[in-house]
């Protein structure tokens, strides 16, 4: 008979491997080949929550632990989750980031930024499906706005009118956040190889969004893998200077990393 333990490490570790390859943007969005979950509060701060992945993202994950919550009630898989996040960091240093340090040469900025707001337009659906369903309707009103604004004025979404000359900002809403504002709980923490941590409830939202993405049901499996690959890939060629200063300036990222993305999903969460 397993324990209850083992069966909810079982079912994070099987709805994260259904989310791997087409699994949404987010932090981000959502963001996935390698782990950096960078998304913190502000600045340099980002890249705590967000720095290697998909994005695939150090630190993905979901919870409403307090502040004076022991780290071993959030994350009782620990040891598996440190040897998860020292792999990814290995696979970020030796693969991703020179994939982006070469492709930040080849491309100019501008083409860069052109295409993360065209990933991040059509990532439409997610964002306004939950905000209505978080009952944020000025939320899912901007969502609206700025997806007929950037897909006409923007150029397919190329460019961020909305958001750069009218103002008007995304809601980052996702399937997590409103599990947990209906009162699911988080689960445990947990970081697997080559993809964005989460939590067990995470891990449900995620395979949620995933559904919400156009994509996957207009495009073959292998093109849907491309365009994943080259929004991981653009995603870290933006931010090469800010995840290396974390890296040199955090003694441990480990711990640092899933505290800023737990506090910012719990924050997101009461909003």
């Amino acid at each position: 008979m397993y324990q209850p333990c083992k069966l909810t490490f079982a079912v994070g570790v099987l709805l994260a491997l259904l989310v791997g390859i087409v699994g949404p943007r987010r932090a981000v969005a959502g963001d996935d080949l390698l782990v950096v979950g960078a998304e913190g509060a502000e600045a340099d701060e980002n890249v705590l929550s967000g720095a290697f992945g998909s994005r695939v993202t150090y630190a993905s994950a979901v919870s409403e632990a307090s502040a004076g919550e022991e780290g071993s009630a959030v994350d009782p898989w620990e040891p598996f989750n440190e040897k998860m996040f020292a792999f990814n960091r290995q696979v970020d240093r030796f693969v991703l980031k020179p994939v982006a340090t070469a492709w930040n040469f080849v491309l100019p900025d501008v083409a860069r930024r052109c295409l993360a707001n065209a990933f991040d337009n059509i990532d439409v659906v997610r964002r306004l499906t939950n905000s209505l369903l978080q009952l944020k309707f000025a939320g899912a009103g901007r969502e609206v706005s700025r997806f007929v604004i950037n897909s006409t004025v923007g150029v397919a979404g190329l460019f961020d009118v909305a958001k750069n000359q009218l103002g008007i900002e995304p809601s980052e809403e996702d399937t997590g956040q409103t599990f947990g504002v209906y009162g699911v709980g988080p689960g445990p923490y947990l970081v697997l190889p080559f993809l964005p941590v989460m939590t067990v409830r995470d891990g449900l939202g995620m395979v949620a969004d995933t559904a919400m993405n156009p994509l996957i049901w207009v495009v073959p499996v292998g093109a849907t893998l491309g365009m994943r690959t080259t929004d991981v890939v653009n995603d870290r060629s933006l931010n090469l200077d800010r995840f290396e200063r974390v890296e040199e300036s955090v003694i441990d990222l480990y711990g640092a990393v899933r505290s800023a993305y737990l506090e910012r999903r719990a924050a997101a969460i009461r909003e």
